[in-house]
This record gives C-alpha cells, structure tokens and sequence, in this order.
C-alpha cells in the first residue's frame, strides 16, 4: 500500500469514528427529551391561557338556560 492510500483509510476512519459519536450524541439527547416530554405533569407548573370572554354572562341565567334547566329537571317553567 501507498501511503496515499493509508492518509486516506486514515481520513475515513477517522469520519467514521466521528459519524459515530454524533449519532450516539444525537440518540443520547433525542431520549432525553422523550423522556422529559412523558414525564408527569404536576398540577400548577403549566400554564392555562383562555378563559371566558365576559365572565359576567354567568352571573344572570337568560330565558333559554332556564327553560332547560326545567326541561332537566322535569319541571313545568312557564311565565
């Protein structure tokens, strides 16, 4: 063998080598945000976005919510 050749085999080696330790860094890391995804969630450490538009609408039931609250109840509701 030249040593053209044995620079060569030298030089893909080496890639190899490194083309391994990434892979392996790669695998290493992508588990470990598998694992942080699957983990439990624990009541409070996330946070809700949202809520109601206007809260207020609650207070006072309409015509409609009453007259199905009836309904559910097996109540006659008539005015």
């Amino acid at each position: 063998m030249s040593t053209t050749e044995n620079v060569v085999y030298g030089l893909l080696f080496l890639t190899l080598i490194g083309m391994g330790w990434f892979i392996y860094q790669r695998g290493k890391r992508n588990i470990e945000v598998a694992k942080e995804q699957a983990a439990p969630k624990i009541a409070g450490s996330d946070v809700m976005d949202g809520g109601a538009k206007n809260p207020d609408q609650f207070n006072e039931p309409d015509e409609d919510a009453l007259q199905e609250m009836a309904d559910l109840l097996g109540e006659d509701f008539e005015d």
